[in-house]
């Protein structure tokens, strides 16, 4: 029978016949005997193949080379070596695609920097075998989570003549010919108009939210920052949910419920991946998903941090401000030594925020950032700006656009009410689920400045 190798793992098939489909990770070669360690992406372990000098094809069978995909019919048998439970012998075996001896991904530690050049084979070894397995799990977890509580998933548009956060970071999309013009004139371009690559899908969201309530969106999200640190992509994924009649401090009760659902999720569904993670990449991840998982997030006001981080021992790099935004240092000592715990900080100085949030009578705005150890912010969100007289104003001193954004604020006119909403990096995420620093890592093929390969 055709099993996968996840089957050999979840059921008891010793004296069993089967037949399996896959690739050749290793193979060490015997006077007597061979084994091959055989994987077929259905778990992260792989399978070890038994062929005997007995064997009529042992010779050609001592030829295959690492890499290549093979059709083997065996009988799966208990082990008699150490470290694994079972092996399968080979009874038959067919080459489905040959692989030449020069394959780059070889059985021996690889560089993460080379892995990147051969982004097409890295998801054949381990280490990103484990990435990428969390990553589709935690993707699941992230639609589990709003499906089963009645969020409504809306697929907000890539290509979009606003620019949501005002950084005005965003990716010319155009079909003008620039090279040959010596005016430029969008009004004869594709759309008519300007138009940008989405870096976010909030405003979109928000039109959906005061319709059905509670949406989110999960999709590509665009940046043209021209940053080369370990957790900055042009071209990365946002979680963004969207919830009508929710006040701040609801919206916080919901980023730390979908942060433990997740991590429990993951917990869960990935103990293998985790555990090879845990003991290969990040010695201590297991102990960190599991005690945020038990730990109650502290909620302090960006005024209480400041004075938190003022009166500390602890000499940092970047002298904490009032109205400033925190530096990573900051967010370190705060989670890890002064809390030991995640932290919501809320309250923002207006002037370092968007415009689209909620203003308070002390001139803050009604923002929060779930910062947790070990990663510092995780989550920023924020609610929304239900007064259109005082969204205008703030667009005003912003030097927001609002001819491109009419439909936005008419929302504050067609029945509008207090809503909020927040977003979580998802690559960012992964980093904090996997251990793996950077972001390249957690990408399967990541957009950075400079590179745009395969």
């Amino acid at each position: 029978m055709k099993v996968d190798v996840v089957d050999l793992y979840q059921k008891k098939l010793i004296g069993e016949e089967v037949v399996l489909q896959g690739w050749i990770r290793n193979h060490r070669k015997q006077k007597e005997f061979g084994f091959i360690d055989f994987h077929d992406g259905t778990f992260f372990k792989s399978v070890q193949l038994i062929y005997r000098s007995e064997h009529d094809e042992f010779d050609k069978i001592q030829k295959l080379r690492i890499g290549s995909a093979i059709e083997v019919k065996g009988l799966v048998i208990e082990s008699e070596g150490k470290g694994q439970d079972f092996e399968v012998e080979v009874i038959s075996y067919e080459l489905k695609g040959d692989c030449p001896e020069n394959y780059p991904i070889q059985p021996k530690r690889h560089s993460r920097e080379f892995m990147r050049e051969v982004a097409h084979l890295r998801p054949r070894t381990n280490l990103y075998q484990a990435a990428f397995k969390v990553r589709s799990l935690a993707a699941m977890a992230i639609h589990q989570y709003f499906q089963d509580r009645r969020y409504v998933y809306v697929h907000t548009p890539i290509i979009t003549g606003n620019d949501g956060e005002g950084a005005g970071e965003m990716f010319k999309v155009t079909t003008l010919d620039f090279e040959n013009s010596k005016s430029i004139d969008y009004s004869k371009d594709f759309f008519g108009k300007k138009a940008n690559l989405t870096v976010t899908g909030q405003l979109h969201a928000e039109a959906f939210a005061l319709a059905y309530k509670r949406v989110y969106t999960f999709g590509p999200a665009f940046r043209s920052e021209n940053s080369h640190t370990k957790i900055h992509a042009s071209e990365f994924w946002m979680i963004e949910p969207e919830i009508a009649f929710c006040d701040l401090n609801e919206l916080m009760n919901i980023q730390e419920d979908m942060l433990k659902y997740v991590v429990k999720y993951i917990l869960d569904k990935a103990s293998v991946e985790l555990d090879f993670l845990d003991k290969f990449v990040e010695k201590g991840l297991l102990e960190k998903l599991n005690k945020l998982l038990n730990s109650e997030a502290a909620k302090i006001t960006h005024k209480e941090a400041i004075d938190i981080l003022t009166s500390a021992k602890q000499k940092f790099e970047i002298e904490p401000k009032a109205g400033e935004d925190l530096a990573t240092e900051h967010e370190k000592y705060l989670t890890e030594k002064h809390f030991n715990s995640p932290v919501f900080v809320y309250n923002w100085p207006k002037d370092i925020k968007a415009f689209y949030m909620r203003l308070n009578e002390d001139d803050t705005v009604a923002a929060v950032d779930l910062l947790v150890p070990g990663a510092g912010e995780l989550i920023g969100g924020s609610q929304r700006e239900e007064r259109l007289e005082v969204i205008e104003k703030r667009m005003e001193e912003m030097n927001v656009g609002k001819e491109d954004l009419d439909w936005y604020l008419k929302l504050r006119t067609y029945g509008g009410c207090v809503h909020s909403g927040y977003g979580m990096g998802f690559e960012r995420f992964l980093i904090y689920l996997t251990g793996i620093e950077n972001i390249r890592d957690v990408t399967p093929f990541p957009r950075t400045p400079g590179n745009c390969e395969f």
